[in-house]
C-alpha cells in the first residue's frame, strides 16, 4: 500500500483524498495550513496534519516516507511543494494552470530520479490527453482547438457565472499570458481576448483566450501544426463584464480586491456542468478533414458526499495520473507530460473513467453526455 500526501484541504483536496482512500489501496495523508479545513477532511483512515506550506523545512518534513505527493494547493505554493519533493525523492503530481510554475517544475525535475507530473486536472490535464489522442490519427495537423468551460447549469446573474473552484486560479488565468501556435509560431497572446461564440445542443455559448489550459502542448506539437489553441467556455456576456473589471476598473492590479469582491458577491453553487470539447483539422488519407470530441460532464456523489461537476473531474484527473504512475504505465523518472498517455489508457483507469460517464458509486443515472455541435461563429 502506497502512501500518499495530500497537500491542501479545500474543494479539490478533499475530493482527492476521499477518491483515493475509497479505493483502500492507499495510505492518504492531508495536509492544511488550516486547522478547520483539516477537521471537515478527518475521518477513520485518513491522516491530518496543520503546515505552514512557506515553511521549507516542515514541508520536507512531511514529505519524508512517502510515495508520492500530490498538490491541491494554490498555484502560487505550488514551486514550494515541488522543491520539497525534489530534495526528499518523493513522486510529484499536481493541479497547476500556472505557465511559469510549470516551467520551473520542469527544471527541478532534470535528473530527478522520480516522476513529476504536472497539471493533472481538467485543463490542462484531460483536455490534452484528447487533443494529442486525436492529433495522432492526422497525417498532417492544420488546426487544434481545445475549450473547457466549468459553468453553473442555472446561470441567474449578470456574469451568468458561479463559484465553482478557486477563485484564485480563475482570476489567474484571466490575466496572465496565454500560450498558443499562431500561423506555425509558438506565441504568447493576451487573455480575455479573440472572442467566439457558438452552439452545443442549442445552448449559446462563448470562448475566450486564458492561460494555462494547453499545459505543455504547444511544445509538444509545435512545428507539426499550423494553429493551436485553448479557450476557456462561458454563456454570452461573461467576457464583457469582466473585462469591464479587469481592465476598465484596474482590477487586475489588485487582484485580492477583485477576489473579494468575487467571493461577496457571486454565490458557489453545487450545480454545476464541465463541458469539453475539441476540434482538430487537417489531412487524413489525402483529404482535408475535421473530428470533434465534445461531452459534459455532471456531478455525482464520492465516498457519501455530493461533489461538484468540476471537484469530481479535476480530482480524477490526478488519481488516474497516480493509479498509472503505480501500475507503471507511465515514465517513473523526470518530467511527464498529460499527453503522454492515451485516452484509452487514461479512460480505462478506474478514475478516468469519470469522463466516461461512469460514476464512482456505481449508480445508473449517467454522469456524462454527449453534446452536439450546433454552429460556431
Amino acid at each position: 500500500m502506497h502512501s500518499i500526501l495530500v497537500i491542501g484541504a479545500g474543494k479539490i483536496g478533499s475530493t482527492i483524498a476521499d477518491m483515493l482512500h475509497e479505493t483502500g489501496d492507499y495510505r492518504v495523508t492531508v495536509a492544511d495550513s488550516s486547522a478547520e479545513a483539516l477537521e471537515a477532511v478527518a475521518k477513520d483512515g485518513v491522516k491530518t496534519v496543520q503546515l505552514d506550506f512557506s515553511d521549507a523545512v516542515a514541508l520536507q518534513n512531511a514529505l519524508k516516507g512517502h510515495y508520492a505527493v500530490l498538490s491541491a494547493a494554490p498555484y502560487h505554493l505550488t514551486g514550494h511543494v515541488a522543491k520539497a519533493a525534489r530534495l526528499t525523492g518523493v513522486n510529484y503530481f499536481d493541479l497547476t494552470e500556472d505557465v511559469a510554475t510549470t516551467r520551473m517544475v520542469k527544471e527541478l525535475a532534470d535528473g530527478a530520479e522520480t516522476a513529476f507530473i504536472p497539471q493533472c486536472g481538467l485543463a490542462p490535464g484531460f483536455i490534452s490527453i484528447v487533443a494529442h489522442d486525436i492529433a495522432s490519427r492526422f497525417d498532417k495537423l492544420d488546426t487544434v482547438r481545445l475549450r473547457v468551460g466549468a459553468l453553473p447549469q442555472y446561470p441567474s446573474n449578470a456574469l451568468s457565472y458561479n463559484l465553482t473552484w478557486s477563485t484564485d486560479g480563475v482570476i489567474n488565468e484571466y490575466i496572465e499570458r496565454c500560450e498558443a501556435v499562431v500561423d506555425g509560431t509558438l506565441r504568447e497572446v493576451p487573455a480575455m481576448e479573440e472572442l467566439e461564440e457558438f452552439s452545443l445542443d442549442g445552448t449559446r455559448y462563448e470562448a475566450f483566450n486564458t492561460s494555462g489550459g494547453l499545459g505543455t502542448l504547444c511544445e509538444t506539437l509545435q512545428g507539426k501544426v499550423r494553429n493551436l489553441n485553448y479557450k476557456t467556455i462561458r454563456y454570452p456576456g461573461h467576457c464583457a463584464l469582466m473585462r469591464v473589471l479587469l481592465n476598465d476598473l484596474q482590477l487586475r492590479n489588485r487582484r485580492e480586491v477583485l477576489k473579494d469582491i468575487l467571493e461577496n458577491a457571486v454565490p458557489a453553487t453545487m450545480q454545476d456542468m464541465v463541458i469539453v470539447f475539441v476540434t482538430v483539422t487537417g489531412e487524413r488519407a489525402g483529404r482535408f478533414v475535421q473530428e470533434t470530441y465534445a461531452r459534459s460532464i455532471y456531478g455525482q456523489n464520492v465516498a457519501g458526499t455530493q461533489r461538484t461537476a468540476i471537484q469530481v473531474t479535476t480530482a480524477a484527473g490526478i488519481c488516474a495520473m497516480l493509479d498509472l504512475l503505480v501500475a507503471g504505465q507511465l515514465p517513473k523518472q523526470g518530467f511527464v507530460r498529460q499527453e503522454e498517455i492515451d485516452l484509452d489508457t487514461f479512460l480505462a483507469n478506474r478514475f478516468g473513467r469519470v469522463y466516461a460517464g461512469e460514476r464512482l458509486d456505481k449508480g445508473h443515472e449517467p454522469a456524462v453526455k454527449n453534446i452536439r455541435l450546433d454552429a460556431v461563429a
